[in-house]
């Protein structure tokens, strides 16, 4: 599978990452085994997760911890999942991080996320402080911010991370001009989360509060040529994603044995031609109100 650089750390990731949320859910370990194993197998060396995605660091920890050289391992902290402290408490996010090495039978990780942090948290500093302590103690070799919006921005322009991960798909564009082109001047690690819009596309109706429910009522209005042609679509979604400028990969979660094997295919050409990146940016322009915020 193609790679690319990963801004300044100079990681050289794979185009497609997995995606931890999905197994965190009820997933037995065989299966995430399965899963995980084909993940590497295929060409990925970017497994994502968080404290927050169930039982999916310990997962990870339980198949992959023998294979850990193969692949760059990235979590996140902030949500008080399991603890007594609040959200962002600096305590809790010490706390936070030790687990995760411990669920993930790890020494270190190799990028720490800050789980959608607010601006205003942001400025007051401490959270950062907790991740460069990380940093320092060598529990991390990078740290990063994953988040949308004017958040992200701030993230950004702090110029204390180095690596960001952001929503952008077809239907999720608002990064690309609000937040992606500081981004790439901080020669900063971009991770695309939320590739394939979570395949709202294929629901012929949901109720608004599903989760697809943005993306899928987003989709209908912007009516793109491709959307009736399932597996089109997902090699569009991905190639879009992986054109934007700077993406260095997109992280994707399955429940599917076989799928990765499938993506791989799909992305032997990676990215869409000029007119085709072009066609989807201009219908997104025409089309996408004003609330067309990134979704968080």
């Amino acid at each position: 599978m193609e790679k690319r650089i990963f801004g300044k750390t100079g990681m050289e990731v794979s185009i497609l990452g997995f995606g931890g949320s999905e197994i965190g859910s009820g997933t037995d370990v065989a299966k995430a085994g399965k899963l995980l194993n084909e993940a590497l197998d295929a060409g990925l060396n970017v497994i994502d997760t968080a404290e927050c995605y169930g039982d999916s660091e310990e997962l990870i920890g339980q198949t992959l911890s023998h294979r850990r050289d193969d692949f760059y391992l990235f979590t996140k902290c902030g949500h008080a999942a399991g603890f007594e402290d609040e959200d962002w408490n600096p305590s809790m996010l010490e706390k936070s991080i030790d687990r995760s090495l411990q669920r993930l039978k790890t020494d270190y990780v190799d990028v720490i996320y800050l789980h959608s942090c607010s601006e205003k948290i942001l400025r007051q500093g401490v959270v950062i402080e907790v991740l460069q302590k990380a940093k320092e103690q060598g529990k991390t070799r990078f740290i990063g911010y994953s988040g949308d919006r004017t958040d992200a921005l701030y993230a950004v322009q702090t110029g204390l991370f180095d690596s960001l991960m952001i929503s952008l798909n077809i239907a999720d564009q608002e990064a690309i001009d609000l937040v992606l082109p500081e981004a790439v001047e901080r020669q900063m690690g971009i991770v695309a989360k939320r590739p394939v819009a979570n395949v709202a596309w294929t629901y012929e109706t949901l109720p608004e509060k599903a989760y697809p429910y943005v993306y899928w009522q987003r989709l209908k209005e912007l009516g793109y040529d491709f959307l009736s042609d399932h597996r089109r679509t997902i090699a569009t979604t991905l190639r879009f994603a992986l054109t934007v400028p700077g993406v260095a990969t997109a992280v994707v979660g399955t429940q599917k044995p076989g799928r990765w094997e499938e993506n791989a295919e799909l992305l032997r050409t990676s990215t869409l031609s000029e007119q085709e990146y072009g066609n989807i940016r201009a219908r997104w322009k025409q089309v996408a109100g004003e609330d067309w915020v990134g979704k968080t």
